[in-house]
């Protein structure tokens, strides 16, 4: 008899064991939604950027792919990423961008369901990854320090003739780019200007402080960080003008994932058709509304694309 109790007990922890592995790997498998709904988890894939992730269990991102994953009935579990391996995490490819166009350069493993953390909406990742309907508004801007004798430019009514009058500053001044982000210097041809530009071998979020400390006159910034760092370092930093047209942010999925994509997509309506987008908005990134009032106002019809002047 104790044989057989000692057979059963063990039975039982060998059949507990296998039922916990055959979870964790369908998780890691998890493609589709019906998959992530079996498996019972979704995997948010997030870089502490912006108040997008704080990496303090909360941030703009976090709370929207938690309630996304309440919608869906599933546990909600972040799984921390970085810009130069998101692509990989998300897709099992590992990619980069060459100008407007992304170079497939390996393997990898997937870790994650949805890549969420202001993720710029740019052509190259839009080869790789599909993209949710647009969650943020943003732009490229070249940040100075307050006290820089540069002088931010005289908006001229034209997009297009602001940013050449921006990208005129740069000739011979220090730069700060970040690769593998919206940031890249291919992407808004940065050699061209004769700028004394230089990757920036740090994290986002420390741009703008690297930029206070004198380690570059001037860095290529997004809005929410720069919004960040206006609240965080109020009088320290200032706005020269756009590199950039003005750019969306969202949410990101597999190509193999379009039904999670339809779900979230519809998901993300709800929010804003509700007030609960703009109360979490409203929460992590109060000003917003006072540089990009349009795009909250009323959305844009499909292909058509936003404008605007020189930042404020």
């Amino acid at each position: 008899m104790k044989d057989l109790n000692l057979y059963l007990a063990q039975s039982f922890r060998l059949s507990t064991w296998l039922a916990c592995l055959g979870l964790v790997i369908l998780s890691m498998n998890a493609q589709d939604l019906a998959d992530i709904k079996k498996a019972g988890v979704i995997r948010h894939l997030g870089i502490p950027y912006a108040n997008f992730v704080t990496g303090a269990e909360d941030g703009f991102d976090v709370e929207l792919v938690q309630k996304f994953a309440v919608s869906l009935g599933v546990k909600y579990q972040y799984v921390r990423t970085d810009w130069g391996t998101l692509v990989g995490d998300l897709t099992g490819q590992t990619a980069k961008a060459k100008g407007q166009d992304a170079e497939i350069t390996g393997q990898a493993p997937i870790k994650g369901d949805i890549g969420a953390s202001g993720i710029t909406i740019i052509p190259w990742r839009k080869k790789v990854m599909n993209f949710s309907e647009p969650e943020f508004p943003t732009q490229v801007w070249l940040i100075a320090r307050a006290d820089s004798a540069i002088r931010p430019i005289k908006p001229t009514g034209s997009l297009d003739s602001d940013i050449v009058a921006v990208k005129s500053l740069l000739a011979g001044h220090s730069l700060y780019c970040k690769s593998s982000t919206c940031l890249d210097p291919s992407l808004y041809d940065i050699a061209a200007t004769k700028a004394e530009y230089k990757l920036f071998p740090g994290a986002l979020n420390e741009l703008a402080p690297a930029i206070i400390k004198g380690e570059a006159e001037l860095t290529l910034l997004d809005v929410p960080d720069t919004i960040v760092a206006l609240q965080k370092w109020p009088g320290a930093v200032k706005i020269l003008g756009p590199i950039s047209s003005v750019q969306e942010m969202g949410v990101t999925f597999r190509k193999e994932s379009p039904e999670l994509l339809k779900a979230f997509n519809q998901f993300l309506t709800g929010m804003k058709a509700d007030g609960s987008y703009r109360r979490l908005m409203e929460k992590y990134y109060p000003i917003v509304f006072d540089y990009f009032p349009d795009f909250f106002r009323t959305p844009p019809a499909n292909g058509t694309k936003r404008t605007a002047s020189a930042a404020p």
